[in-house]
């Protein structure tokens, strides 16, 4: 009967008008499906088997296709020792489950900075600022803030803010920016978001177009980008960090990439630089920053700086500089479209869960901006204590304040105890037989090369894995210490990594260190150890290679 009926508008729409043809066009398509021999069927008539309306064939391939090793195979198996654990279902020769997988610091006993959780305390229950006795509980400066903060948002936490944040939020970043760099910083050029990602994922969405459409991120790299790139249908354009050179960058290596990329089809629209690096830990030094703004001004690209990491900074001799203030200092800043990332999850807050961060865009057009702008206001607004949380990190309290003190000495205190765990935690891997690994300069991790035995490279492959998920995964089955592989992060070819955060407290960190040495020996020993270095002569006689 039905397809009488469109067999009968096909035939009886035979006017030129936009309508009638869009009326038939309608109906061909209705006809097509409805003799499609794979569309779905009811089961009623005996037409065969109904087909399940949702499957892994019939969802977007670019979801199946995205990996974000951070939270992948090793951390899912992790996951469920941990379950097992706690049930007790099954024996394994530990207590408990360390991820050192990812930056997490409160997971694993980071305390929260008291003048964030007292401003925030008040902002989420405002009526206590007019309880008689508040001055005995909350020290001035938290009361004076959470009170501007409270008045200055219209309807407080509860409500949506301004899509782009609460306007307040963005000037109170736009001074701490203006103070942190020495050039003025406007609120209508930052965009409150939830924790860095959602800003690359606008950038994303923003800048590709079409399958040919690029960008250049660093290898390693944060899976987030390789993710998102496959997300968005575009092309991961890699740059190699040097590791012989401290995970140096060289400008040479960038113009080589984008000439071969281009040469091949690509249309690069970005480069994402990472400083300080994660996984890789490196500072990038004030020359190497303008090298950098120099060949995105040349090769007129967007430049995309995650900059999380800028507290987490622990040799002497290296300081954080943003590339918006060194793009003023070149006055590149209105020639060099500069997306700048912050988060309250990494530095010295460790608010990972409160989802909050932000971004400061420069160079845009404005009708650009509108964009960005519609894209926020698709998600609304991001969370208001993430936003008034990011605002306390870039404006905490200051000498003289009755907050001040303690502030400090929980900041110093968070950030000495990292440099200590993160000497100690590089010093251990150094010490490990075929395995190097550069300074932690910044950040949260190390990313140590290990040398494998053959046997544990055949051993992998047979299973259609890499070397190093076999050592991470072995390793948390040995000692529930979980780790990320190297594969995950992309790094040169024939070489094998894995990255550990250094954030178990310094009363775990040695037992860490230690699990990890006894593992570590082990493994080389199970798979039959790793061929010995030999001097040049023989080598060359019988063709042997060196670890």
């Amino acid at each position: 009967m039905l397809r009488r009926t469109l067999r009968k508008i096909i035939s009886e729409s035979r006017n030129d008008c936009p309508r009638g043809k869009s009326v038939v066009a309608t109906a061909v398509r209705a006809n097509r499906w409805m003799t499609n021999s794979e569309a779905p069927s009811n089961g009623s008539n005996g037409a065969g088997p109904r087909r399940a309306p949702l499957s892994i064939d019939t969802i977007n391939k670019r979801v199946i296709n995205s990996e974000y090793a951070v939270r992948g195979e090793i951390v899912q198996l992790a996951q469920k020792i941990a379950r097992d654990l706690e049930e007790g279902k099954a024996s394994y020769p530990f207590d408990k489950v360390v991820w050192c997988n990812i930056g997490n610091p409160q997971i694993l006993g980071q305390k929260p900075i008291t003048y964030f959780r007292q401003v925030l305390a008040l902002c989420e229950c405002p009526q206590l600022l007019s309880h008689p006795q508040i001055r005995e509980f909350f020290p001035e400066d938290v009361i004076a803030r959470a009170e501007l903060l409270v008045k200055a948002i219209p309807g407080g936490l509860g409500a949506y803010s301004d899509s782009a944040g609460a306007l307040i939020i963005r000037q109170l970043v736009a001074r701490s920016i203006s103070k942190r760099d020495g050039y003025p910083a406007d609120a209508e050029n930052i965009y409150m978001t939830d924790g860095a990602s959602p800003a690359v994922h606008y950038m994303m969405d923003l800048l590709l177009r079409e399958p040919n459409d690029s960008m250049m991120v660093p290898i390693p790299q944060y899976p987030l980008y390789s993710a998102t790139l496959t997300l968005y249908g575009g092309r991961l354009v890699p740059y190699l960090l040097d590791e012989g050179a401290g995970w140096g960058l060289d400008v040479g290596h960038l113009r080589q990439q984008i000439a071969a990329a281009r040469a091949s089809g690509s249309c690069v629209r970005a480069m994402v630089v990472i400083n300080p690096g994660n996984p890789t830990g490196q500072c990038l030094s004030y020359q190497n920053m303008r090298d950098i703004l120099s060949f995105c001004r040349e090769e007129q690209l967007v430049l995309i700086a995650d900059e999380v990491y800028q507290a987490n900074i622990y040799v002497g001799n290296k300081e954080f500089f943003s590339f918006k203030k060194v793009a003023c200092d070149m006055g590149l800043l209105e020639d060099v479209p500069l997306v700048s990332l912050h988060s309250i999850s990494k530095g010295f807050v460790g608010e990972c869960g409160r989802r909050g961060g932000y971004m400061e865009v420069t160079g845009f057009p404005s009708e650009v901006k509108d964009q960005i702008l519609k894209l926020a206001s698709i998600n609304l607004c991001p969370n208001l204590s993430g936003q008034i949380c990011c605002a306390l990190m870039m404006n905490p309290p200051q000498v003289g304040e009755a907050s001040y003190e303690q502030y400090r000495a929980e900041k110093s205190a968070i950030l000495g105890s990292l440099k200590r765990r993160a000497e100690l935690l590089v010093g251990a891997l150094n010490r490990l037989e075929g395995v190097s690994c550069n300074a932690a300069e910044g950040a949260l991790y190390a990313f140590p090369k290990v040398t494998l035995p053959e046997a544990a490279v055949q051993a992998a492959k047979q299973l259609g894995k890499q070397p190093d998920w076999l050592y991470s995964k072995e390793l948390l089955e040995a000692t529930g210490i979980v780790v990320v592989p190297g594969s995950g992060f992309g790094q040169a070819d024939g070489t094998f990594h894995f990255r550990t955060t250094f954030l178990p407290s310094e009363e775990d960190i040695g037992r860490v260190v230690q699990a990890l040495g006894d593992f570590h020996s082990a493994f080389i020993q199970k798979y039959g150890g790793l061929q010995k270095k030999q001097p040049a002569a023989a080598a060359a006689t019988n063709g042997d290679n060196e670890y």
